[in-house]
């Protein structure tokens, strides 16, 4: 016979898997199974909270693509107006010399010539 104080321990520990990301998360804190499942599952939340973010944040960035700063000389495409009329893309090279055209919102040949470059 044992004489002491832990002769009526209780194992309290609680381990939780979330079986679709693989996250394990345990809790051994508290006195009581149902306190421990308890903090274990706001654990468990918390991390799943937390990896749906990450995720949501990665496809934003994904879907923004490269972003460049907006200052002199990093425009898409120049507009020439005087003494003679050119509308030249920058990222492409092609160019237009109907402005007013290209004003009134005829972008389609710029849009071709950019998706030929980089689509491939």
């Amino acid at each position: 016979m044992q004489v002491g104080q832990h002769i009526n321990k209780t194992s309290s520990a609680v381990r939780l898997t979330h079986i679709p990301t693989g996250i394990v998360v345990s809790c051994q804190t508290e006195r009581s199974q149902f306190q421990n499942r308890d903090t274990a599952m706001k654990m468990l939340k918390s991390k799943l909270i937390n990896l749906k973010e990450k995720e949501h944040k990665e496809k934003i960035e994904d879907l923004k693509g490269v972003q460049m700063d907006i200052a002199w000389g990093s425009q898409i495409r120049s507009y020439v107006f005087c003494p003679y009329t050119l509308v030249k893309d920058h990222r492409t090279g092609y160019e237009v010399g109907d402005v007013q055209k290209v004003m009134n919102g005829d972008l389609n040949n710029f849009i071709f010539e950019y998706l030929k470059q980089n689509i491939k």
